[in-house]
């Protein structure tokens, strides 16, 4: 078929003038009847590379595909572009037996010019007894790095697709795929048989893609503050737990933003009907685990959000590439910490050895990746076999931000000096404490505390050397056992390193350590420290005025809140950590009209999308507690009902008592102390207390005399009563 002839064709079945990138040289090598592979990042036109030959071609196309929301998808589509809805069917489980025989009619009276099926579809004895009897154009392997252990998305099932192949009747293959490595292509050709195939490969450079990293410090925050500054844009957020789905999805709600979860733990009407609603704008992000996102042709993606690392850089890729597919804005932005590596880590623990492997390795070029200070466009293409030639992409964090570099050859030697000295029996926690020269419960125990190297690096923090630990993995230097889960060991490359050290340039500001990152973590420091200052002179009069304490009125991580985020009337007052309802009406009045004159004298731009509110998804416990109170049952016993420790029942208290909600715990108090220590503690707080600090009050009233769980005990009746 000619040129003219394939656009042509292309104007009639899909209203297309011209082709895209290398589709019309895919097609004609299909049309030639050659084995052909396909490598094209999304929104490349894939698709097409298959539904046009299947329209042009005698038979029928068989098409493998991973996923029934993407068949749906594409039979749909290919529906819409012809009059007769027989042309497009899928064979899958969600068809019950009368759906199932109507496809199998259309496909033997030669109706059907493509049809869909679940590999695990594919290899169900009946079905290869049917397809035996069908003429088959070509097969289309979508998806096809789900045939590689080395994949993001490995499904063993794909594996078998060969032998199928080969029993049902041999036919022309195309394999396709948004994202593999030149491994996993290897691997994806070898197991369909076809490494004589002709390969197509597109560039992967994502040029209009603006590429992020940035530290996992209150992320959820963060990502509040990030969708109100793109108010009205589409994106997309994932997560790797389902849990996780559904809590960011209620806060972002909470926080007013038209959000939706989808996960594959939700019923399948339920997530496709919240994939619709994306689909159709009605809400404007998706939270979503990876199960969301394939064959979703929705164009105007103008954020990715990942809540998680993904396991590996193929994830990363591919979930990044879901945005601008227009080729408009797209801005890929990632929350990293460490701490999700090691959980990811974990999570493989007691796989088989070849799995732990694979994993590792997967995880450990993540993590280049993400501590990484040079060109991320660089880094990725390097990662899919491609050379960018350019030194600076000017689109990603590091070449818009660099990051100031020292050279570590040093610190590197002692850290290699360290691991050695403990004989690589122990752990990356453990090396740290050693260098940083801490005595805990397991160093002593080992007696590294008399070791000559201890304290070897104590001119530096716990996390620097952490992240050199994980600096020197990605070198080559360290290893990480993996059959012996996590002890570090001394790789020749290292022991060459330590004969003979050479520059190490580290960034100094890698510290990927987690912070609370929860949706009610405080603010992290006061950013104006003048109205901190009136705030706290605030506090001191209202509390000489009525009597009480300071830390009574608010605690100082309400007041950092307040400066930071400027809440100007009581209902965004009881936004802020430990305030509450009751606190900020008893006593907020005065503070927001103070912090509202002073952003007026000031001209202060009120950051509003900051005022972030909590979810109240330990409400349902709260309630259980006062009302248990207020029925006076015993507190071990409330305690012992929900499963809680009695530290962990106090923790919850003092919560309430700190948002202003007032409690009653004179029945358990009278029951559990005598009467000197009540007013002997009680006193204290009344007169005596600075701070609410626990440490403080032990060390006052002495230790000996009293436990800690009776201070606590009164420190929430003095606060209840005093302050709410």
């Amino acid at each position: 078929m000619g040129n003219i002839e394939l656009k042509d064709a292309l104007k009639k079945h899909f209203g297309f003038s011209t082709f895209k990138g290398d589709q019309e040289a895919i097609i004609k090598n299909l049309l030639d009847q050659k084995d052909t592979f396909v490598l094209m990042p999304t929104g490349g036109g894939k698709s097409l590379c298959y539904q046009l030959p299947s329209l042009l071609m005698e038979g029928t196309a068989i098409v493998v595909s991973p996923l029934i929301a993407l068949m749906k998808n594409q039979v749909d589509a290919m529906r819409n572009f012809s009059e007769n809805d027989s042309i497009a069917h899928f064979l899958n489980s969600s068809l019950n037996k009368t759906a199932t025989e109507q496809v199998k009619q259309d496909v033997l009276a030669g109706k059907t010019k493509l049809l869909y099926v679940a590999p695990e579809t594919l290899t169900k004895e009946s079905n290869v007894e049917f397809l035996k009897q069908v003429n088959i154009s070509f097969y289309a392997v979508d998806e096809a790095h789900c045939i590689s252990e080395w994949g993001h998305d490995f499904r063993p099932e794909y594996r078998r697709i060969r032998p199928i192949v080969t029993s049902i009747g041999d036919a022309p293959i195309i394999a396709l795929t948004a994202t593999a490595t030149p491994k996993v292509q290897h691997d994806i050709q070898k197991s369909l048989g076809m490494l004589e195939a002709t390969v197509f490969k597109s560039s992967f450079n994502r040029s209009n893609l603006y590429y992020e990293v940035r530290s996992k410090k209150n992320v959820d925050k963060e990502i509040v503050k990030f969708i109100k500054k793109n108010e009205g844009k589409s994106g997309i957020i994932y997560c790797l737990s389902r849990k996780k789905v559904e809590q960011l999805a209620e806060f972002l709600q909470v926080n007013g933003i038209n959000a939706l979860p989808y996960h594959a733990g939700m019923d399948a009407s339920h997530r496709s009907k919240n994939q619709d609603a994306f689909l159709m704008e009605d809400v404007s992000v998706i939270v979503a685990t990876i199960a969301f996102g394939m064959g979703i042709d929705k164009p105007d993606v103008r954020f990715v959000i990942h809540y998680d690392i993904p396991k590996s850089l193929e994830g990363y890729y591919q979930e990044t590439g879901r945005a601008g597919r227009d080729g408009g804005e797209g801005q890929c932005i990632t929350f990293y910490s460490y701490k999700d590596i090691e959980k990811l880590e974990k999570f493989m623990h007691g796989k088989p050895v070849a799995e732990q492997e694979i994993g590792n390795q997967l995880l450990m070029e993540t993590t280049s990746y993400a501590e990484s200070s040079i060109c991320r466009r660089i880094l990725l293409l390097h990662y899919f076999g491609e050379k960018y030639e350019q030194e600076s992409c000017g689109n990603c964090d590091n070449c818009l931000h660099p990051k100031k570099k020292f050279d570590a050859q040093d610190l590197m030697v002692k850290l290699l000096q360290v691991i050695i000295a403990v004989k690589e029996k122990f752990k990356a926690d453990h090396v740290v404490n050693i260098m940083v020269g801490e005595e805990d419960a397991a160093i002593k125990s080992y007696k590294h505390n008399e070791l000559e190297v201890f304290g070897l690096g104590k001119e530096k923090e716990a996390p620097v050397w952490s992240a050199l630990i994980r600096q020197g993995l990605i070198a080559g230097y360290i290893d990480k056992e993996i059959e012996n889960y996590g002890l570090l060991k001394v790789t020749p490359k290292g022991h060459e390193f330590l004969a003979n050290p050479q520059e190490f340039m580290m960034t100094e500001n890698h510290q990927y350590e987690e912070e609370d990152s929860g949706p009610a973590a405080g603010a992290t420091g006061a950013l104006d420290d003048t109205l901190l200052k009136i705030l706290k002179d605030t506090r001191k009069k209202v509390g000489h005025r009525l009597g009480l304490p300071p830390f009574v009125i608010f605690q100082d991580p309400s007041l950092d809140a307040m400066v930071t985020n400027y809440p100007v009337t009581v209902e965004e007052l009881q936004n802020m950590p430990g305030v509450g309802q009751g606190k900020a009406k008893r006593y907020g009045k005065e503070f927001v009209e103070i912090i509202a004159r002073y952003v007026k004298e000031n001209e202060i731009e009120r950051p509003a999308d900051l005022i972030i509110r909590s979810v109240a998804d330990r409400s349902k416990l709260k309630i259980y507690l006062i009302q248990s109170i207020d029925r006076k049952m015993p507190l071990d016993l409330i305690a012992s009902a929900k499963g809680l420790e009695m530290s962990q029942l106090l923790e919850e208290l003092e919560s309430i008592v700190y948002s202003g909600t007032r409690i009653n715990i004179d029945y358990y108090i009278n029951e559990v102390l005598d009467e000197d220590t009540i007013d002997d503690i009680f006193l204290y707080f009344k007169e005596d207390a600075e701070t609410d600090s626990l440490r403080e009050a032990l060390n006052e009233l002495g230790e000996e005399d009293y436990e800690e769980e009776a201070v606590r005990l009164m420190r929430l009746k003095f606060l209840s009563e005093m302050g709410n």
